[in-house]
């Protein structure tokens, strides 16, 4: 192929293409944004956008943490991301089960003094509704040997930044 053809092939593609569709988000995945951006919504906060990235470095996160680390916590403190992570065993785990587990620290959030009560954390709820975070990605996987699920998710930029308010 010549390099005049291929110059010309690329100008008529850029003239007649279509602008990309929008980003398809996996079924699963919408079901975590819709859950964070209500949470979101509830406080006036922008909602998150899913970003392919991150839901594919928490995929592989997950299935580590469950194939070669007995479905344990993983060790978020060193990420570039915002991390929340729930483990359950005995129930179904669903992306909105998940979302309202770490929501439900908003009973112990104080947010005029920016602070939670004692004995309680509200960490994975203030990330959750962190207003300079704009992506998230997360995913689940089930462990079979006790029938427990961890689900993981991330935030870019991360929040919790300490003497910040998250909203």
């Amino acid at each position: 192929m010549n390099k005049a053809f291929l110059v010309f092939t690329v100008l008529v593609w850029r003239a007649t293409a279509q602008a990309p569709p929008a980003a398809v988000v996996p079924p699963e995945a919408q079901g975590y944004l819709e859950a964070h951006n209500k949470a979101r919504a509830d406080v006036g906060v922008a909602p998150l956008k899913w970003n392919i990235q991150l839901g594919k470095a928490t995929s592989l996160l997950v299935r580590f943490q469950r194939d070669r680390q007995n479905c344990q916590f993983a060790n978020l403190t060193s990420g570039k991301y915002g991390g929340n992570q729930m483990w359950a065993t005995g129930e179904v785990v669903t992306p909105q089960t998940v979302v309202d587990n770490w929501v439900s620290e908003k009973t112990y959030y104080t947010y005029a003094n920016n602070s939670c009560a004692p004995s309680h954390r509200c960490g994975v709820y203030t990330q959750v509704v962190w207003r300079n975070s704009a992506e998230l990605g997360c995913a689940l996987a089930r462990c079979s040997k006790d029938q427990s699920t961890l689900a993981i998710c991330f935030y870019n930029p991360p929040g919790n930044v300490i003497g910040e308010s998250p909203y």
